[in-house]
């Protein structure tokens, strides 16, 4: 601790804290410097943000499912729906749909814990007392059933698919289904509390066992999780081989002649993917496929209205007015604030930060060529007016885009083809789509942004040229900051080396005081 003006009377401190601050202005114009360029780096890398964002969104403007997208109705939608692609035909269609395609599923016949009739205890039926107690312990021993159960699924291609599932000494009921859900036979088994029933399920809908077992009405009877050789299914969770219900296919016809089996409540015929959630008792569905307009100039009109919110932000930062007058505020400033104050005079500090940038100023001015070109494809379309859409005549709007949906639809409408040509035909050259054109410039200036003020993910500021400026402020900063210390410490040695002379004196007349007055008495 430094403590002066003992001898002079004078405060030494603030006499100091009065230099240091005449001596520290060169310090806090590089620490505002550094300040500026930070809010530029951040200024650039938010409009570079904004370009990521648009760039984003062209994927979908090279899709050919953004100009010929297909809506597909249905008279019976709660029955049949159906989607297309773009390569879809318009036009109608019938659909029936006479059987809906269903998993199998098996349900034990009785509870497991209910009490024995004189007829099960005869076929040797087991009485279980709980789901989670071991089976051992319930008087269930595996070596019984050989330490394991057996059942058969089967393939796709009919074949049938023997699974077993080993039965151990610790195996609860809850425990044994598991291992028969977890070995992925395309089965799923559980028991319910409620009902206190085993259930045993496919996990796929469809009839895959293809054997003669079939009705009168030719539906397969041939069950699809085979177990009637395994006692433990009928002894223990008291299953019956023919208690299967479903495991059938879904049937329909297509135009009243084209009949259709599958294994799954979908199909795809023609380019379209039918799905069927009921029958249609005996009557047909229309469904006729036309172009989804709509959805065509939804997804276009959002890719315009960042395209101009782009335009905007880049537009609207070189027009900002610069106030010279308000350099970034120092912290002994912004002390003596408020926090509404700081704002607003932060407020005038960052304006115009970007003005006449030239990677912002020659990056729209590229983006703009992009448009504004003629593509010269095999198409209708050449230029972006001849769909409805053209470039702002108010000059101050940058050259945003101006869309009248009215003759965008009727292009879409007639010609979504060559609309997409116009705009994403991927060729080199002067058939280079529009898309394309404007994803080449954006890159262009992305770059060059990235270059000025790197990114969000940059480390080093070797790495950008506003990070090189940043770091050798940094460098003098830390150069000035030691030159302060030695400043303020030699003007400390100098005031110190005053009081001490100070003190001398003032002991030095004090001797001579005390003398002269020990003379006169």
């Amino acid at each position: 601790m430094r403590i002066g003006g003992l001898a002079s009377g004078m405060d030494i401190d603030q006499l100091v804290n009065k230099l240091m601050t005449a001596e520290r202005m060169p310090l806090d114009k590089m620490q505002q410097d550094k300040t500026m360029l930070e809010w530029k780096r951040d200024g650039f890398r938010e409009i570079n943000t904004k370009l990521s964002e648009l760039d984003n969104l062209m994927l979908d403007m090279k899709l050919s499912k953004t100009y010929n997208p297909k809506t597909i109705s249905s008279s019976m939608e709660g029955a049949v729906t159906a989607t297309g692609t773009p390569s879809t035909s318009n036009g109608s269609f019938e659909m029936r749909v006479e059987q809906l395609a269903t998993n199998a599923i098996n349900v034990s016949t009785s509870g497991l814990t209910k009490e024995l009739s004189d007829e099960d205890k005869q076929n040797g039926i087991y009485r279980l007392e709980s789901a989670t107690k071991t089976l051992k312990d319930q008087g269930i021993d595996p070596a019984d059933f050989d330490n394991q159960l057996k059942f058969t699924v089967y393939k796709e291609n009919g074949e049938p698919d023997v699974k077993t599932v080993d039965i151990k000494e610790d195996d609860t009921l809850k425990s044994l289904l598991k291992r028969i859900t977890d070995q992925d036979n395309n089965v799923r088994a559980f028991y319910d509390e409620v009902t206190d029933k085993v259930i045993m399920e496919t996990t796929r809908t469809g009839g895959y066992n293809n054997t003669a077992q079939k009705d009168e009405d030719g539906v397969n009877l041939a069950p699809e999780i085979v177990f009637e050789n395994d006692p433990f299914f009928s002894k223990v969770l008291r299953m019956d081989q023919g208690a299967e219900k479903g495991g059938q296919n879904a049937k329909f016809t297509y135009n009243g002649v084209h009949e259709v089996e599958s294994t799954e409540n979908s199909y795809k015929l023609n380019g379209i993917t039918f799905n069927f959630t009921d029958t249609t008792d005996g009557k047909s569905a229309k469904l006729t496929v036309s172009n989804d307009v709509d959805a065509s100039v939804e997804k276009i009109m959002k890719f315009v209205d960042k395209y101009n919110e782009v335009v905007e932000m880049i537009n609207d930062a070189q027009k900002e007015e610069k106030h010279r007058d308000y350099p970034p505020l120092t912290e002994e400033q912004k002390e003596e604030m408020s926090e509404d104050e700081i704002e607003r005079w932060e407020e005038k500090a960052k304006s115009g930060i970007l003005r006449g940038e030239t990677s912002l100023t020659s990056g729209l001015f590229d983006m703009r060529q992009s448009w504004y070109s003629s593509v010269e494809t095999s198409g209708e379309y050449k230029s972006l007016t001849q769909i409805g859409i053209t470039t702002s005549s108010n000059y101050m709007d940058g050259g945003k885009l101006i869309v009248k949906e009215d003759d965008l639809r009727a292009a879409l409408q007639e010609n979504p083809a060559d609309v997409q040509k116009l705009f994403a035909n991927s060729s080199e050259g002067d058939d280079r789509g529009i898309i394309n054109r404007l994803e080449d410039s954006l890159d262009r200036t992305m770059n060059t942004i990235g270059e000025r003020a790197g990114t969000a993910t940059s480390t080093t500021l070797e790495s950008y040229t506003l990070g090189k400026r940043m770091k050798d402020l940094n460098t003098r900063i830390s150069d000035f900051e030691d030159r302060l210390t030695q400043v303020e410490t030699r003007y400390w040695n100098q005031f110190t080396a005053m009081e001490k002379a100070i003190s001398r004196m003032n002991n030095q007349s004090a001797q001579l005081m005390s003398q002269f007055g020990g003379g006169t008495m």
